[in-house]
């Protein structure tokens, strides 16, 4: 298991470092050692991170095929962190695709177990990727409605996203509606 652990943490250096090839390499070695190791949940998570290094040098069929592989292991298992986050990246290789009707299927499955576990700041991040597929189709007002939405529960928004929250803020006051009470912690 070490070794499965230690290939792991050197797949995850080598995709940090922007060495994609060489970090999908690791990650097949890192599966197939937890295979072994009958670890079926963890083998699952080196298919994602596979596909996510696939993603990054253009391999999109196989990376969606590496993380469909994972997507089947979490939903047997019941574990819908882990679901969750498989659909959410499968949304962004599908959006690489230019299929935004799937990555917009696959990002609000993603969404709705973020919300279900209690993890609203996924859920917040994965709204606002809805709300991008959205703006880049065209859907204007729909995209500013689902930002509202998003925004109100990241709770530590990039620069982008405070230039986002500001500008609703400004159309709220500019078209009479009430802006929502500022979060306590601010």
């Amino acid at each position: 298991m070490a070794s499965a652990e230690s290939l792991k943490d050197q797949g995850v250096k080598q995709f940090m470092q922007q060495e994609y090839e060489q970090a999908a390499d690791t990650f097949r070695a890192a599966r197939s050692a937890y295979e072994a190791a009958g670890q079926d949940d963890m083998a699952a998570e080196m298919c994602v991170n596979l596909g996510l290094a696939l993603h990054s040098v253009g391999q999109y069929d196989a990376a969606l095929a590496e993380m469909q592989a994972a997507r089947e292991v979490f939903q047997a298992r019941g574990d819908r962190s882990r679901l969750a986050q498989a659909l959410g990246n499968m949304a962004r290789v599908y959006a690489r695709l230019d299929n935004t009707e799937q990555a917009i299927t696959n990002y609000r499955e993603a969404s709705a177990l973020f919300i279900e576990i209690g993890d609203e700041e996924n859920y917040g991040q994965t709204v606002l990727a809805i709300a991008d597929l959205q703006l880049r189709s065209g859907h204007v007002t729909q995209a500013a409605a689902t930002y509202e939405v998003g925004l109100d529960y990241v709770k530590h928004p990039n620069a982008r996203q405070k230039l986002m929250r500001n500008l609703l803020g400004l159309r709220k006051r500019l078209t009479g509606q009430t802006a929502s009470a500022p979060d306590q912690d601010e």
